[in-house]
């Protein structure tokens, strides 16, 4: 695996998205444990979507408007949801203090997320098999997937980190947490548009 591979995958892993907004949502609502969570449910759609690329179903999403469509819509309306559910402080959503929410919840809203990501297993189709050479065996395809999975991980955990640290001090501000809550529900209405706006290609 190559350092110019592994810097490329980091830069897009550091790259603001829906996962990154996710984890940092649930971190500051629900501290570290809750953004570790998180970015367990994101990295897991992330594999998802890997074995989906591998298998070539991505051609497939690329190639059928219908299905693409499909798959893309829900995932703006999720995003869209999403956004009022912050905007409005409600549930699993809340970034303020509250009572610790399950793993499991916490997983399963990061995998829902993700997996209604369309972009994600055309990323790997287009981005993975430029740095592997045509005569290569399908264990390097897996082995830089793989390591992409974990390159995920770790950035989604230290953006984890960061909030969990910062959070003691914002949840002390009411005018703060008003305008970290607009700041959400506005990233993941900008994420939901900007899902819906974009082609198959």
């Amino acid at each position: 695996m190559s350092f110019e591979y592994l810097l490329t995958a980091f830069i897009i892993c550091l790259s603001p998205g829906i996962g990154v907004v996710y984890t940092l949502s649930s971190a500051m609502g629900g501290g570290l444990k809750a953004g570790f969570w998180a970015s367990v449910g994101c990295t897991i759609a992330t594999v998802l979507h890997l074995a989906v690329a591998m298998a070539g179903l991505a051609a497939i999403l690329h190639t059928s408007a219908v299905l693409f469509q499909t798959i893309k819509f829900a995932g703006v309306a999720y995003l869209l949801w999403m956004a009022w559910a912050v905007l409005n402080d409600r549930g699993g959503l809340s970034i303020r203090r509250s009572a610790p929410k399950s793993a499991g919840k916490l997983v399963r809203s990061g995998i829902l997320l993700n997996i209604l990501n369309t972009k994600l297993p055309l990323f790997f189709v287009a981005f993975i098999p430029q740095f592997v050479p045509a005569d290569s065996p399908i264990g390097l395809l897996v082995e830089l997937g793989l390591g992409f999975t974990a390159m995920t991980f770790v950035v989604f955990l230290g953006y984890a980190a960061i909030a969990a640290t910062g959070r003691q001090y914002l949840l002390q501000s009411e005018t703060a947490m008003n305008w970290l809550r607009r700041a959400f529900a506005a990233s993941f209405a900008a994420l939901g548009l900007k899902l819906a706006t974009e082609g198959t290609r």
